[in-house]
């Protein structure tokens, strides 16, 4: 349905930047994934300034102050398009929208809370750990300390201004906060560790493994950035719900856990604990924001059906699938031979596992047959009810004061 306007994404070959790292980003690469199928390049210059007159796009919330006008009712509300009056958070529509932002906030961490002492130690001694296990590290720093800002900037540049419930847009301020203190953990983790901050903070620019999947994700942020882009119509709410599924199921929902898996791997041989226990807190609240998303883009579709059709369904097959094939290409490129356990045809079932998840859990088929986890032990990582040793570390479903119950 989005005619001549439709973006394609290309996911190959995406290095030729007019960038002075051109050259580094064109390095032949020792290991070789499996092939990546080739779409249409993305050509926002073919995007068309929305000027229809009958748009039925949502307020913003910076309407004028409408004097005497009546009270809000609940059935005023909608996720997108609303044009109700969007500074009045109560009564709720959505009542998972709120639940999920106090759920946040009793979540509340910071990354100085996390001792990192032992990790410090570890990394020094020369015989602590093992070449490819410090580039396990460093990589994944890249990219999460580029991920998550991406992500923010897609918040709070994008995302926000189309989304016209005031439930829904206090959780992506909890949101948008969250992302920055994930990325003031990774520097934390980089400053505690000696790092080269201007090597890790660039390797999206330089290393061809992380800058394919930022690369992939930035042309969504720039079509709902767009000055002239507005909801409204069926092809532009279209655009909107493809954009939350690229970011929220793939981005969030496939993109980050070859990298969480393989520190988290390191944390349960008791190797760099402090660094682990803060990508364990950062993947609880990645889940959070993840299941967030998809309810935004399950009450998008529930609100309006007619853009659910079987022609944007296999698009997002497609699009989903694409996100498979580039985190694919990830775990091979990061683990070119076997590391901790694991290697990179585990992490191809890991990855094809994790995404059947994802398309039944926006109501696509599962495209991945018998598909199964390698990883149960992800599994237990994730239940976040589990308890620690309180002496040893801190328990992962920690609550603040003000939530606890005696």
């Amino acid at each position: 349905m989005y005619g001549e306007n439709q973006l394609k994404l290309k996911v190959i070959k995406m290095y030729n930047w007019d960038d002075p790292i051109n050259e580094a980003l064109n390095k032949p690469e020792e290991v070789k994934a499996p092939p990546i199928k080739e779409d249409k390049a993305v050509d926002l210059s073919q995007i068309e300034p929305t000027t229809q007159t009958d748009v039925q796009e949502g307020y913003t919330g910076m309407e004028n102050l409408e004097k005497g006008a009546g009270r809000i009712q609940v059935d005023d509300k909608a996720i997108i398009n609303c044009r109700a009056d969007l500074n009045q958070l109560v009564p709720f529509k959505y009542d998972w929208a709120w639940q999920k932002y106090l759920d946040g906030s009793a979540n509340h961490w910071m990354p100085e809370e996390v001792p990192m002492h032992d990790d410090i130690k570890l990394w020094q001694d020369p015989k602590g750990l093992t070449e490819d296990e410090r580039k396990i590290v460093e990589v994944n720093l890249g990219f999460f300390s580029t991920a998550d800002s991406l992500v923010a900037n897609n918040l709070v540049l994008a995302v926000y201004k189309h989304i016209t419930n005031p439930e829904c847009r206090q959780y992506l301020l909890r949101q948008a906060f969250e992302e920055a203190i994930h990325t003031h953990a990774y520097t934390y983790c980089v400053q505690s560790l000696g790092l080269d901050e201007s090597k890790i903070f660039n390797m999206y620019r330089e290393i061809p493994a992380v800058a394919t999947k930022a690369e992939w994700a930035l042309p969504f942020t720039q079509s709902l950035g767009d000055p002239n882009f507005r909801t409204g119509t069926p092809e532009n709410n279209q655009r909107l719900l493809r954009d939350l599924i690229a970011f929220y199921v793939v981005f969030e929902g496939i993109f980050f856990y070859v990298g969480f898996t393989q520190i988290l791997s390191m944390g349960r041989r008791n190797k760099l604990t402090g660094v682990a226990q803060q990508f364990q807190y950062i993947l609880r609240d990645e889940s959070m924001h993840m299941n967030f998303g998809i309810d935004v883009i399950n009450q998008i579709k529930l609100e309006n059906p007619e853009l659910w059709s079987e022609q944007f369904q296999s698009e997002m097959i497609d699009l989903v699938k694409t996100g498979v094939e580039l985190e694919t290409r990830y775990a091979y490129d990061t683990m070119p031979k076997p590391i901790l356990g694991m290697n990179a045809n585990l992490f191809e079932e890991y990855i094809k596992f994790i995404a059947n998840r994802r398309f039944v859990q926006i109501g696509l088929p599962e495209q991945y047959p018998g598909a199964k986890n390698p990883f149960e032990w992800m599994s237990e990582i994730m239940d976040l009810k589990k308890e620690k040793n309180f002496f040893e570390t801190r328990v992962t479903e920690y609550k603040v004061g003000g939530q606890l119950k005696f």
